[in-house]
């Protein structure tokens, strides 16, 4: 059953609407204010928020704002419930990211078909779709209709690129979005002086270049295929027709560009923070974590040393030494060249 967090402080009130929405088939738990119900939200993660606004401690506007700057929070749909009825105060609740305003009083009717609304235009956000073409497809088919699908699969464009191949330089003026068909690619950026800090490692089923796009400026950084790739291009027109007509999609994609920030900003932590042993124990883990197939016994990753020196964020002797001391301590093989990890739970320990 779907989860209804109530975050009201007038104990009737909150009561009666509890018993309404149980008797409707919800699961609800509640909350007397604010904080107490900002905590709940965080150990339960529930299907709708519906929460007062005028609370002791913490208001609803409080916790709206709380929840959405947390990226997994942020979606869970939000509606307000209140006696306050001006256009201020509405609006201002609608800009701050509430999906939903119900006035007090309210009749069960009302009540129930604001829920039911908000859980059904959310359902398609609920599903965890694959971050990739088939995916997405399927995701655009359930909020667009045929239409809209049909629109965004037509005159598609595929290129395939030769390993180390360039697919965008910094610079460069982003004309759509990528997505890897086959292959994988590395997104970097480049000292002055030639080195290279290697941001991202893509494979088949990820997008990429969108977040210039989306900001209208050129590229910060370069993308080049690590081995022969596939990619499919997806024009700007067709891109942004998408997202302005259907907010649903839009959502979708900032989840993805959350996601691809925090990574990044994590990565940064590492480099500033953590020791060569650590970063080079996390570069192989994220690799795994990355290209590892369900059916692959074992994990082995044939990346050059100066690839993996640029994630690292290091010389690239500086990486070679400390593949020496994993391998001493039977922490990795290499073969041919390829990196075999053996005890991925004491690479574990470097990077906790």
């Amino acid at each position: 059953m779907q989860h209804i967090l109530l975050i009201e402080d007038n104990l009737d009130v909150r009561e009666n609407t509890a018993e309404i929405l149980e008797l409707a088939g919800y699961t609800v738990s509640t909350a007397a204010d604010g904080k107490l119900g900002v905590e709940q939200v965080y150990k339960s993660k529930p299907d709708l928020i519906i929460c007062d606004i005028m609370m002791p401690v913490l208001d609803g506007y409080g916790v709206l704002h709380m929840l959405s700057k947390n990226p997994e929070t942020t979606n869970i749909p939000f509606i307000f419930l209140t006696a306050m009825t001006e256009r201020a105060e509405v609006r201002k609740g609608m800009e701050m990211g509430a999906d939903d305003y119900i006035t007090k009083p309210f009749d069960k009717t009302e009540l129930l078909r604001a829920v039911e609304s908000r859980l059904k235009k959310v359902a398609s956000l609920k599903q965890e779709f694959e971050k990739n073409l088939e995916g997405l497809t399927q995701f655009i088919g359930e909020v667009s209709g045929k239409e809209a699908m049909a629109k965004f699969t037509e005159d598609r464009q595929v290129k395939s690129y030769r390993k180390k191949e360039s697919i965008y330089h910094e610079g460069e003026y982003p004309r759509g979005i990528f997505y890897i068909s086959a292959g994988k690619v590395k997104i970097f950026r480049s000292h002055d002086y030639g080195k290279e800090l290697i941001t991202s490692l893509l494979k088949e089923g990820d997008f990429f270049g969108y977040i210039s796009m989306m900001e209208e400026v050129p590229y910060k950084e370069n993308a080049q295929a690590i081995e022969d790739a596939d990619i499919t291009f997806i024009p700007r027109k067709d891109f942004f027709d998408l997202v302005y007509s259907n907010w649903e999609v839009a959502r979708k994609f900032l989840q993805i560009l959350t996601k691809s920030v925090a990574e990044q900003q994590e990565q940064l932590v590492e480099l500033a923070y953590s020791s060569v042993r650590r970063r080079v124990a996390e570069a192989l883990l994220l690799l795994q974590k990355k290209y590892k197939k369900e059916d692959d016994q074992a994990f082995s990753t044939a990346i050059s040393r100066e690839d993996l020196a640029n994630i690292v964020g290091t010389a690239t002797e500086s990486l070679i030494r400390t593949l020496s001391d994993f391998k001493s301590e039977k922490l990795i093989e290499i073969r041919e060249g390829k990196i075999f990890l053996l005890d991925e739970k004491k690479l574990n320990r470097f990077k906790n």
